[in-house]
């Protein structure tokens, strides 16, 4: 039923957004993803039919040429840290999260595409306690009350071949002998990216989850504590795991933050503050069926290069 159809992904060059081009290539779908960075990203060219466009979608006009002729936009997205710390949230989070959605849908409306499909986070909420998932709640709006057809997205962790979640902590395992984790009583309900992927493709085609908004989670709630204790079963790196109290939590993530690269910082400790598990309403897409952690992480943790790509094909094509 997608054969043929053409869609704008923007994000398409991140972690959920390479899982979701070959999941609409593999549909028959032409994808047209936007980048800053074309040589860094080219490798995503190696899947037929995607086209990849060095732009910067935020300057005036781009997405609206982007999106001429596209059947349909969908928006991944997001960004964990911000470096201004504001209330409700700060002007990164307003710009990747409330601005960017603003400029999608006007522009889907000036070129007269009438299908977005947008990105949230599971239980983004206005009163919620943290920047980031106020602002998605402020994108999410701008979304729903488009007038567009749309279809919201609100996944709890998302994990996959090269996800930053328990890829991260596999390294932090391989390197230190005793590991202090900030949260470490958080609970989460980890999806995997091949099942969101799935259900962004069936949202495309099914009239039935139009201007809808769905939450995504695995079928197990873990405390984080118990997703690196498992992490660091599967590559054979057992470490101790150190609780820390919740003020020390805070000092650990404000000196994380101030990395090059953050790892955490004290608004993402602020958000797991809610538990990102599927709840009173909450609801699935019809026919949700996710996979278990456990019969997909091994896949990947345990070898993060090719091999690890065809035992991923491999899992999909048997499921």
């Amino acid at each position: 039923m997608l054969k043929n159809h053409k869609i704008l992904l923007i994000g398409g060059t991140g972690f959920v957004g390479r899982h979701l081009a070959r999941a609409l290539v593999e549909a028959g779908v032409q994808v047209t993803i936007p980048t800053r960075r074309y040589e860094k990203n080219r490798d995503i060219t190696m899947l037929p039919s995607v086209i990849l466009v060095e732009a910067d979608i935020n300057e005036d006009g781009v997405i609206e040429h982007l999106a001429t002729g596209k059947d349909a936009v969908i928006n991944l997205v997001g960004i964990l840290h911000g470096a201004n710390p504001a209330i409700p949230y700060g002007k990164e989070f307003a710009a990747a999260h409330v601005e960017l959605p603003k400029r999608i849908v006007a522009a889907c409306k000036a070129v007269g595409v009438k299908r977005l499909l947008h990105m949230s986070a599971l239980h983004a909420g206005e009163k919620a306690p943290s920047e980031y998932l106020r602002s998605k709640a402020a994108g999410e709006a701008v979304v729903a009350n488009s007038g567009l057809i749309t279809t919201i997205f609100r996944p709890s962790v998302i994990f996959g071949m090269r996800d930053s979640f328990l890829n991260t902590f596999a390294k932090l395992l391989r390197t230190l002998p005793i590991l202090p984790l900030a949260c470490a009583g958080a609970r989460f309900q980890p999806v995997a990216v091949s099942d969101v992927a799935d259900a962004f493709v069936q949202a495309l085609s099914s009239p039935s989850m139009e201007n809808q908004a769905f939450d995504l989670c695995g079928p197990k709630v873990y405390t984080l504590k118990e997703l690196v204790a498992y992490t660091g079963e599967v590559i054979g790196y057992k470490r101790k795991l150190f609780a820390l109290p919740d003020s020390l939590a805070y000092v650990q993530a404000g000196f994380l933050s101030l990395l090059p690269n953050p790892m955490m910082s004290q608004d993402n400790v602020r958000s797991m503050e809610v538990d990102s598990v599927f709840g009173p309403g909450c609801k699935a897409p019809a026919g949700w069926n996710p996979q278990p952690l456990e019969a997909v992480a091994p896949l990947y943790l345990l070898d993060s290069g090719d091999a690890a790509q065809f035992a991923e094909y491999r899992s999909r094509a048997g499921r």
